[in-house]
């Protein structure tokens, strides 16, 4: 996937599916899960607290792989969906555990940059927006319809699009211990010990 400023178009069937927050240890997950078609949301530094607010507040799913967050009362009672990710995955092997585990189909991609839609964009309306080799070069280009950022199906989409699949289909993921594969909240803690990740 080349960049300008900053995909493909939206998924066929229009359906928009969950969105998602990750904590601050998964960064790399979110752009994995924007190229398989999610709207994946990551801020550095945010606290558990507050990123469990942001879930509640914007209805996305958390995505954590800090076992204690799990222990916060919005996600005991699911106001708030969340999935616990396992530790020592590679980014792309999170994004494939988490559509495993949700029973998610890969999609068009989205924005890598901020998971924005992509829409199509007129070869004549990206020029001067992409360098003049890109225009000749290719006929295809969509634009980010949350930060406008130009792309197009360079090398780049072909190892995106190969990478989420493999990564979807598990022969790119180790299997975790089953102790650490949680798909829902961890159980609380019994007497003030906090459950191991």
């Amino acid at each position: 996937m080349g960049e300008a400023d900053g995909g493909a178009a939206a998924a066929p069937d229009g359906a928009a599916g969950p969105t998602f927050v990750c904590d601050a240890m998964l960064g790399g997950l979110s752009r994995w899960l924007r190229g398989a078609g999610y709207d994946a949301t990551f801020e550095h530094g945010i606290d558990d607290g507050e990123l469990v607010r942001l879930a509640q507040r914007t209805g996305r799913v958390l995505l954590s792989s800090d076992a204690g967050v799990f222990e916060r009362r919005p996600l005991r009672t699911a106001a708030v969906r969340g999935l616990y990710v396992p530790r020592g995955l590679r980014p792309m092997e999170q994004a494939g555990f988490v559509l495993r585990e949700l029973g998610l189909p890969v999609r068009d991609p989205r924005c890598m940059a901020c998971g924005g839609a992509l829409a199509a964009a007129p070869k004549d309306a990206v020029r001067g927006a992409v360098p003049a080799v890109v225009v000749d070069r290719y006929d295809a280009f969509w634009r980010c319809e949350r930060c406008g950022k130009v792309l197009w199906k360079g090398s780049h989409w072909e190892g995106i699009v190969a990478g989420v699949a493999t990564a979807a289909a598990g022969a790119a993921a180790p299997t975790p211990p089953a102790a650490a594969v949680r798909a829902e909240a961890p159980p609380p803690p019994r007497r003030g010990r906090k459950p191991s990740p």
